[in-house]
C-alpha cells in the first residue's frame, strides 16, 4: 500500500537522471580525424611517388628510347607537367576552402566535412580511370575540393575537444599524419605501382575513405564548435539549457540581426576583421615561406634521391625516413610547446628556432657526396624542419575570436598553397630542367628555409595577444537571445 506523501518525496524529484557514458569520447573522435587526415596525405604521396607518378622515356644518342613509367610515362609529360599535377590539386583546395569555412556559418560543420569527403572519393576514383593529362588534372582539382571542408573545419574541432594542458600535443597528433601520410604514399604507391600498376593506387585509397564517408554523415562530434549555434538543435552552443524562442521572439531576432541573412557580407566581415590581425599575417608569410620548400621536397623528394644519390629504392628510403622524422619532430614540437607555456610569443621562438636549424642541416646534407652522411644530417634537419606543423596551427587558431577560426585555417590553406607550394612544384620542375642538376636544384629551395625563420623571428616581437576566448558580435546576439529566453521563462 502506497504511503501517504510519498509521491511528493523530494529525494525522487531531486535525484539527477542517470548520464548515459556515450561511445563517441573526445579522443576516439579526433582518432577518426586523424586517419581521414592520414589517408589525405597518402594521396599526397602516392601522386609523388616512383611507382605512380613514374618516369619519362629515356632516349640514348642513337635516338633509341625506353619506355616511360606510371603517369609521367604512360601519358608523357614533361617535368613541368608533372609539377602540374600536383598544383592541380591545390586549385580545387584554394577555391573550396573559403567556400566551406563561408558555409560552416549556416549548415552543421560535420556535416560538411561528409559532402567534402564524398567528393575527395569520387575524385580519386576518376583519377584512376583518367586516359589522359587532362582529365586527370581535372580530377586532381576535385580532390582538392574534397579535402577543403576537413582542412577548414577539422582543426577547430580538435582544439575544442583536447584537454587544456595537452592542446597542442592533440594538434600534434593531428598534423602528425602530414609527414607520416605522404611517406606511407611513397611507400604505399611504390608498392602497388609496381605490382598491380599505378590505377589500383587510388582505387584502394577510394575504399579506405568510403567508410569515413559514411561515418560522418552517422556520428555527432561530442560538442559544438566554440563561438558557433547548433545547426541541427537551433541551440546555441552554450552550456545553458534553453527553451525554443517563440514565434515573437524569432521575429524580433530576424529583424535585429538582418545583416547575418547574406552570406557574401557576413563573409566580407569575417575577412576584413582576420586580415586586421597583424600576427596572422607574420605568421601565414612565414607559413607561406615554410610551405615553398616542403611542397617541392614532398613532391620531389624521392626522385632528387635517386638522382643525386642513385638511391635504388628512394620511395622505400624517403617514405621511412619522413615517417619516422615527421613523427619524431612533430610531436616534438608540439610536446615542448605544451611545456614551455604556450603563449604566442613562444611559439613564434619555436617555430624560428626549430626552422633556421632545420635549414641549416638540410642545406648541409645535400652538399655531402656520401648518402650515409646526407641521410643522417638530413635527419636530424626534418626532424627540426617538422616541428613547426602543430605549432603554426596553433598560432591560427589562437590569434582570432572562436567563430573566425575556420575561416582563419582555411584562408592559411588558401595562403600557403597559391603562394607556397602550388608555383614550387613547377618552378623546381622547370629549374631542374634548366640545370639538370639535382643537387643544385635542391639546394636552392632549401635556403628559402632561412627566410621563413626570419619572418617567424618578427613574430617574436610582436603585441601578440590570445583571442581564442574573446566573445565575438555573434557570440553577443546568442547571449542576448538566452537571457531574453531564460526572463520570459522566468516569468512565466
Amino acid at each position: 500500500m502506497t504511503k501517504v506523501g510519498q509521491r511528493d518525496s523530494p529525494a525522487k524529484e531531486e535525484a539527477p537522471p542517470a548520464t548515459k557514458k556515450r561511445f563517441l569520447t573526445p579522443g576516439r573522435f579526433v582518432t577518426i580525424l586523424c586517419i581521414i587526415n592520414l589517408i589525405n596525405y597518402v594521396d599526397r604521396g602516392v601522386i609523388a611517388s616512383n611507382g605512380v607518378n613514374g618516369s619519362s622515356k629515356v632516349c640514348d644518342a642513337k635516338g633509341v628510347c625506353s619506355a616511360g613509367t606510371g603517369i609521367q610515362g604512360e601519358f608523357n609529360l614533361t617535368n613541368f607537367e608533372d609539377g602540374l599535377l600536383s598544383s592541380a590539386f591545390m586549385v580545387g583546395l584554394l577555391v573550396a576552402s573559403p567556400i566551406f569555412a563561408g558555409l560552416s556559418k549556416r549548415f552543421n560543420p560535420f556535416k560538411l566535412i561528409g559532402v567534402g569527403l564524398t567528393v575527395w572519393t569520387i575524385a580519386v576514383i576518376g583519377c584512376g580511370f583518367s586516359y589522359n593529362f587532362w582529365m586527370i588534372a581535372v580530377f586532381r582539382m576535385f580532390v582538392g575540393v574534397g579535402e577543403a571542408s576537413f582542412i577548414s573545419l577539422a582543426a577547430p574541432y580538435i582544439d575544442d575537444s583536447a584537454p587544456v594542458a595537452r592542446k597542442n600535443f592533440w594538434l600534434g597528433l593531428f598534423y602528425m599524419c602530414i609527414p607520416a601520410g605522404v611517406a606511407l604514399g611513397y611507400v604505399f604507391g611504390g608498392y602497388i605501382g609496381n605490382h598491380l600498376g599505378w590505377r589500383w593506387a587510388f582505387y584502394i585509397e577510394a575504399i579506405a575513405m568510403a567508410v569515413f564517408v559514411i561515418l560522418s554523415f552517422c556520428i555527432k562530434p561530442p560538442q559544438q564548435l566554440k563561438g558557433f549555434a547548433d545547426k541541427d538543435s537551433k541551440k546555441p552552443s552554450t552550456s545553458i539549457e534553453t527553451v525554443a524562442p517563440t514565434d515573437a521572439e524569432a521575429s524580433q531576432i530576424k529583424t535585429k540581426t538582418p545583416k547575418s541573412k547574406n552570406l557574401v557580407v557576413l563573409f566580407g566581415k569575417d575577412l576584413k576583421a582576420l586580415f586586421s590581425e597583424k600576427v596572422f599575417i607574420v605568421n601565414v608569410l612565414g607559413y607561406i615561406t615554410y610551405n615553398f620548400v616542403i611542397g617541392a621536397y614532398s613532391y620531389w623528394g624521392p626522385k632528387a634521391g635517386f638522382g643525386i644519390y642513385k638511391m635504388k629504392n628512394a620511395d622505400m628510403i624517403f617514405g621511412g625516413l619522413t615517417i619516422i622524422c615527421g613523427i619524431i619532430g612533430t610531436l616534438g614540437g608540439s610536446y615542448v610547446l605544451d611545456r614551455i607555456n604556450a603563449t604566442l610569443s613562444n611559439t613564434f621562438k619555436l617555430l624560428a628556432a626549430s626552422t633556421l636549424l632545420g635549414a641549416a642541416f638540410c642545406f648541409t646534407a645535400f652538399l655531402m657526396k656520401n648518402m650515409y652522411a646526407f641521410i643522417a644530417l638530413f635527419a636530424v634537419g626534418e626532424i627540426l624542419i617538422f616541428a613547426p606543423q602543430a605549432p603554426v596551427n596553433f598560432v591560427c587558431l589562437h590569434c582570432v575570436r572562436p567563430n573566425l577560426r575556420p575561416l582563419s585555417m582555411a584562408s592559411s590553406t588558401v595562403l600557403i598553397h597559391i603562394l607556397g607550394d602550388v608555383p614550387s612544384s613547377p618552378f623546381y620542375g622547370k629549374m631542374q630542367d634548366h640545370l639538370k642538376n639535382w643537387r643544385k636544384s635542391t639546394l636552392i629551395i632549401t635556403s628559402i628555409l632561412f627566410l621563413a625563420a626570419i619572418i617567424w623571428g618578427i613574430g617574436i616581437f610582436m603585441n601578440s595577444v590570445d583571442r581564442s576566448n574573446e566573445v565575438s558580435e555573434d557570440d553577443e546576439v546568442e547571449e542576448d537571445k538566452l537571457e531574453s529566453k531564460t526572463e520570459n521563462s522566468t516569468l512565466a
